[in-house]
């Protein structure tokens, strides 16, 4: 299971590296960091969980930033300010989704995000 998102006042974990794949490597569908050719199944047993930890890792972070953008956007300050609606079609989101996302943007924002979690319904 991924780890919670560290607050601010925590040390980040740092998962395994993402190793970018060659593009002549990344167009075979069979190949994927370079885990079909791990022989030994405790070293792909490793491996394959340090990838799966990084993707999550990554995942969270980018929906702390997809959150912080919506914040962003729907500020009333901004004269070009979008409504829930509008940030909802760009992100392919529900509205009331991006509100949430809103919400939780301006809590990280404030660096107020102490107890809370992503809106993410995953």
């Amino acid at each position: 299971m991924a780890e919670p998102t560290p607050r601010r006042n925590e040390p980040r974990l740092r998962p395994a590296p993402l190793l970018f794949e060659p593009a002549d490597a990344a167009s075979d569908p069979e190949h994927f960091f370079d885990l079909e050719s791990v022989e030994d199944p405790r070293a792909l047993l490793t491996r394959a969980t340090e990838l799966a930890q990084a993707f999550r890792a990554a995942a969270d972070r980018a929906v702390e930033f997809q959150a912080i953008a919506a914040a962003q956007l729907a500020d009333p300050r901004r004269f070009d300010r979008l409504t829930p609606g509008d940030i909802a079609d760009r992100a392919e989101w529900t509205e009331d989704y991006a509100k949430k996302m809103v919400e939780f943007g301006r809590d990280l924002l404030r660096g107020g995000n102490e107890g809370r979690t992503s809106p993410d319904p995953v």
